[in-house]
């Protein structure tokens, strides 16, 4: 395991493992439009062997209106299951960059009961960089039953948040980049306005880590604590659609912050309304 975060492993430990019963590899990339990655196609090209492919839109509740909702916890079962993942295996979940769609991954299986999860430092980009194997053979899947308990208390929704504009029960930390945050820049999804739920912290995503490996301790709590962060009260985190909310997610369990939940709908469903209110930075 990675030493300064429980929750992340490193190459040399997962490399030193491949092909071990019980250690299961997910590829859990995804990306934004302005990316330019196409994260199934990458993975058809190489990936680390033995590992399935999460699609991060097709785990979705293919119910709600909103991206990336979190799925029931049957269909989450059925889903899962149906990679051969079990939640008595050990999983090391990885994206391409390292800390950007993977931690969305480890936050739901989390969510759904499962502890022996971590995320994989460097992601594919530093494994392929440093030469460890990758193939392009397709995972052979026994599909098995996923056992679920989900825990309900680690999710927030829009009306978690709007009582907490009222009463201040928590903070909010969002996980877009500043000029998303601020208003300056446009949101990638058409109509959603520009801005920031009002008392929000901005914590980029991209903070968090640096070459493809998460921040050692002392250095997330700095970047928690300057964006405005009392690490002794409440967090609920949010992002565009829910993805890269799990990353100051993870930051926080690392530093044993434990009283945090995810606003599932993030930015996408709060500024996608009409009712709610929306700070900026605007002139």
């Amino acid at each position: 395991m990675a030493d300064d975060s429980p929750f992340t492993v490193d190459a040399e430990w997962l490399e030193s493992r491949l092909g071990q019963p019980g250690i299961t590899i997910v590829d859990a990339s995804w990306y934004l439009p302005a990316q330019n990655r196409d994260a199934r196609a990458e993975y058809q090209a190489a990936h680390i062997p033995g590992a399935v492919f999460l699609d991060q839109d097709a785990i979705s509740d293919p119910d709600s209106p909103l991206p990336h909702t979190l799925a029931t916890p049957q269909y989450f079962a059925q889903f899962v299951g149906g990679l051969g993942i079990s939640a008595d295996d050990t999983i090391v979940v990885y994206d391409g960059p390292g800390f950007f769609s993977a931690p969305r991954a480890w936050w739901m299986f989390r969510v759904m009961g499962v502890f022996q999860v971590y995320v994989l430092d460097g992601g594919f980009d530093g494994w392929k960089a440093a030469g460890r194997p990758v193939t392009a053979e397709p995972t052979k899947i026994a599909p098995c039953v996923f056992h679920v308990d989900f825990d309900a208390a680690r999710v927030a929704n829009i009306d978690d948040v709007r009582r907490i504009l009222v009463t201040g029960e928590s903070q909010l930390a969002d996980a877009r980049p500043p000029g998303r945050f601020a208003g300056i820049e446009p949101e990638p999804r058409p109509g959603v306005r520009s801005g920031h739920i009002p008392g929000a912290r901005n914590v980029p995503a991209t903070a968090l880590s640096e070459n493809g490996a998460l921040l050692p301790k002392d250095r997330l709590r700095k970047v928690l604590e300057d964006a405005g962060l009392d690490l002794s009260k409440p967090v609920v985190t949010s992002c565009g659609s829910g993805i890269t909310a799990a990353v100051i997610t993870l930051a926080l369990e690392t530093l044993g912050h434990t009283d945090n939940r995810l606003y599932d709908g993030s930015w996408t469903e709060w500024g996608g309304r009409t009712d709610t209110p929306v700070e900026s930075n605007k002139g």
